[in-house]
């Protein structure tokens, strides 16, 4: 009788094993339900592989587009650290969210509030000069378009766009010199040097006394009754010893 139990015992073990190792197509329906609920990770499965390396192929590719803007284009120009950080971080986090929702049925109008979102929260509070602006809109434009190219686009096609906005943009800032001139109000006490005849003597005082190398001045508004005048100054933001922000004053009386 022992024996009996041993052997049915076996018996049971092995169809118990034998059924479990069956794929679920295979097992009874109830088997297959109880198989199929768990699912840790819901849909999603543990690896793609293809997608994982053409994913990190075409950051690669990517990265390397805006870091020929960023880093070797804006920033020996503007000497901002901060924005230098909010581009590179900006690039990355756009493509990979761009790439990642790309199987994903979404309307461009959304894309383009989720954009707007991010402008209305941090880009709002402090006021952000055009060119910083512009140099942001170009790195999202390269981050979506990178992101979301389809089979219809070669990669040749792609290389070119991106040199195509690098290189207009490194024409713009070396080449055909088109440089930024900056401006300050300053209230100036010595209006007797505000005469026409006595501008160079003006500008030299204006420099020694703001540190700031000048390249032209306009008069505003002139008070007789306190001694004082409004002062306009240009000046090249790469021609001064430290960066000049222009914002500064806006955002103290702001």
């Amino acid at each position: 009788m022992e024996i009996f139990n041993i052997i049915t015992s076996s018996l049971f073990n092995v169809t118990d094993f034998f059924l479990q190792s069956l794929p679920p197509e295979v097992l009874p329906s109830e088997s297959a339900e109880a198989v199929e609920k768990f699912k840790p990770l819901g849909a999603m499965k543990l690896a793609h592989w293809e997608d994982l390396l053409e994913m990190m192929i075409r950051l690669s590719v990517h990265m390397f587009f805006i870091t020929l803007l960023v880093r070797f284009i804006y920033y020996p120009i503007a000497r901002r650290k901060d924005f230098l950080f909010t581009y590179f971080l900006f690039s990355i986090s756009i493509f990979l969210m761009c790439f990642m929702l790309e199987s994903v049925k979404l309307e461009m109008g959304f894309a383009l509030g989720l954009f707007a979102v991010f402008g209305i929260i941090r880009y709002r509070t402090d006021a952000i000069p055009i060119k910083e602006m512009t140099y942001l809109f170009i790195v999202i434009g390269m981050s979506v378009m990178n992101a979301l190219i389809n089979k219809k686009i070669s990669l040749v096609e792609l290389v070119f766009a991106n040199l195509a906005i690098i290189g207009l943009t490194y024409g713009l800032e070396k080449v055909w010199l088109l440089r930024h001139e900056s401006q300050k109000i300053i209230l100036y006490d010595n209006i007797h040097l505000i005469q026409t005849a006595r501008h160079d003597e003006l500008r030299a005082d204006l420099e020694l006394r703001t540190g700031i190398k000048i390249n032209r001045v306009e008069i505003g508004k002139i008070d007789f009754l306190r001694d004082t005048a409004l002062i306009k100054i240009y000046f090249f933001d790469d021609e001064q010893p430290s960066q000049m922000d222009e914002t500064f004053s806006q955002n103290i009386n702001g």
